[in-house]
C-alpha cells in the first residue's frame, strides 16, 4: 500500500509512471505490503488464471525471491518503473514477510518514483524490453 500522495501519469523511462504528488524527504516510507488490501498468494497461483488475467497479473504482479510468493498491488504501486539509479530504495519490513520500499534520498513533487526491479522480484523485466527500461534518471 503507498504512504505517501501519488499521481500517475505518462513516463519518459515507460508507458505510465508513478509520481510524487508531495516532497518526499529521503528514509520515508513509500510502500509496504498491507494485509487486507494488497493481494499474497502462493507460486502456482498465476497458472489458475485463464487469459487475459494471468498476462495481467503477471505483469504487475511481483514474484518475492525469498518466499517465492506472488504480490500484486491494489493501489498505483504497480506503475513504479525500474531504474538502475532509482530514487526509491528496498528495505525489511519488520512486521511482515515481504520487503518494504523507502525514498533513497529527497524526492521532489512531480518526480518520478524508481525501483530497482532487481531487488524485489524472481523475474523482474517479465514483459518488459529491458533495453527501454535503463533509462537514467537526472
Amino acid at each position: 500500500m503507498l504512504l505517501i500522495k501519488t499521481k500517475i501519469g505518462p513516463s519518459e523511462i515507460s508507458g505510465i509512471g508513478l509520481f510524487a504528488d508531495e516532497f518526499i524527504p529521503k528514509g520515508t516510507w513509500i510502500w509496504r505490503f498491507k494485509k487486507g488490501f494488497d493481494i499474497r498468494v502462493g507460486d502456482k497461483y498465476p497458472d489458475t488464471l485463464q487469459e487475459p488475467a494471468r498476462s495481467y497479473f503477471r505483469r504487475y504482479a511481483y514474484q518475492n525471491p525469498d518466499t517465492l510468493k506472488y504480490v500484486l498491488c491494489a493501489d498505483d504501486a504497480r506503475f513504479f518503473n525500474h531504474s538502475d539509479k532509482a530514487n526509491t530504495h528496498c528495505v525489511e519490513d519488520p512486521e511482515d514477510e515481504d520487503t518494504a520500499n523507502v525514498a533513497s534520498r529527497d524526492i521532489q513533487v512531480g518526480e518520478e518514483l524508481t525501483i530497482d526491479y532487481s531487488e524485489f522480484d524472481t523475474d523482474p523485466f517479465y514483459g518488459f524490453e529491458k533495453e527501454r527500461l535503463l533509462v537514467p534518471l537526472i
